[in-house]
């Protein structure tokens, strides 16, 4: 746990050194080096904001949509946006489009294995390009809403609302994933390669947003975000949210763990950042630009904003055996710094790794939120509640 050092900054005090153009803000791969010198009492006093990056498929996304009231009036029973179903179960012209909903019509895996080439993340992916997307909508008919069919084809810009709003982003580390069976799976982890063929991790590590605030101490309800190429929040836990997993000596959790509700308004997004995905045999998803940034406050963040690649550890899982079983098993543990030199070793077996997550984009995400932040352009949202640091 944090040794729950005084604070050294304030929200506030560091707000007010953006506004000026004093704010001390590195990336989380540059702070690195200055923990480590200069240790976590100094880089506190000198560091002011950390940023952060990720961009990894994140099949826990959807848009909510608001299409405008109809003349006459519909109440929506069914709707599809470029015949992908959408959630219509709630107020009249309102419905989900989900980052995993396939195309109607599609295979899916009945032609094994399925390519799933457009669903739900892919029309997210063109709402937030501008291109026009054709709407169908189907009804019971009542008294007062008596339309019973209407479509139109329009973009995100003429609709009344769009909102991004993922139910489970940022996934503070993930499973690497193997295969020991003698056949090829098709996984969302991506295909794995028979006899330990291939390993496949998913996070940009050392600058993955959890992983350097592994306690939660800067991370909730209110938290300004980068989200899809512009300002977000974080809203809530994300579902699933593990706070008290196994963690190594320096806090960082050792398997899946913690993860954040996020939401922004998908008008104002960026195509490059959100990118629909075809997962080969498992289905459709959404690639989500994510980034936070850490506000300095005190020695203890200081220390983690430092951790490397090097300490961060995760596990390895069988997925052609002991993940659809449930066993819970692992093979061991592997560092990111390992995952990322190409090559682990586990079991005697020696395997190329394969990452889901772009550390390209991960490293443009955390200079981009660096710069809004230098150029006074985005401030720090002071979090009204943390995300849970124990289970209840």
């Amino acid at each position: 746990m944090p040794k729950k050092y005084k604070a050294v900054k304030t929200y506030q005090e560091i707000n007010d050194r953006i506004k000026k153009g004093k704010a001390v803000v590195l990336t989380a791969e540059e702070v690195i080096e200055v923990v480590k010198k200069s240790g976590p009492v100094k880089a506190a006093r000198e560091v002011d904001v950390v940023t952060t990056g990720t961009f990894s498929p994140m099949c826990s996304s959807g848009a909510f949509l608001n299409f405008g009231h109809t003349k006459p009036p519909i109440k929506a029973s069914q709707a599809w946006i470029n015949d992908v179903p959408a959630y219509a179960g709630m107020a009249a012209v309102d419905i989900y489009i989900g980052a995993t909903e396939s195309v109607e019509g599609d295979p899916l895996n009945s032609v094994y294995p399925g390519e799933f080439k457009y669903g739900g993340g892919h029309v997210i992916q063109d709402l937030a390009a501008g291109n026009k997307v054709k709407l169908r909508v189907q009804a019971y008919g009542t008294d007062c809403y008596p339309r019973q069919h209407f479509e139109k084809s329009f973009t995100v810009h003429e609709i009344p609302d769009a909102v991004l709003c993922n139910p489970r982003n940022g996934y503070q580390n993930y499973n690497c994933a193997v295969n020991s069976t003698k056949k090829i799976i098709y996984t969302y982890m991506g295909p794995l390669k028979p006899h330990f063929g291939n390993a496949n991790h998913c996070t940009s590590g050392q600058l993955s947003p959890l992983f350097n605030d592994p306690y939660f101490m800067t991370i909730g309800l209110g938290t300004r975000i980068f989200l899809g190429g512009a300002q977000g929040y974080v809203t809530w836990p994300g579902t699933q949210h593990n706070p008290d997993p196994p963690r190594g000596k320096n806090g960082v959790p050792l398997q899946p763990a913690g993860t954040m509700m996020v939401i922004g308004n998908l008008k104002e997004m960026n195509p490059r950042y959100l990118v629909g995905a075809s997962i080969l045999g498992y289905g459709c998803s959404l690639t989500v630009g994510l980034g936070v940034p850490i506000p300095i406050l005190n020695e203890d963040i200081a220390q983690f904003v430092g951790v490397s690649n090097d300490k961060i550890f995760t596990k390895v899982v069988d997925y052609g055996i002991d993940y659809p079983a449930g066993t819970g098993q692992s093979l061991g543990q592997v560092s990111y710094e390992e995952l990322f030199s190409g090559t682990i070793r586990v079991n005697g077996n020696d395997m190329p790794t394969v990452p889901l997550s772009s550390l390209k984009m991960a490293r443009e995400i955390a200079e981009t939120l660096k710069e809004w932040i230098q150029k006074g352009e985005f401030l720090l949202g002071e979090p009204q509640m943390l995300l849970p640091s124990v289970r209840k």
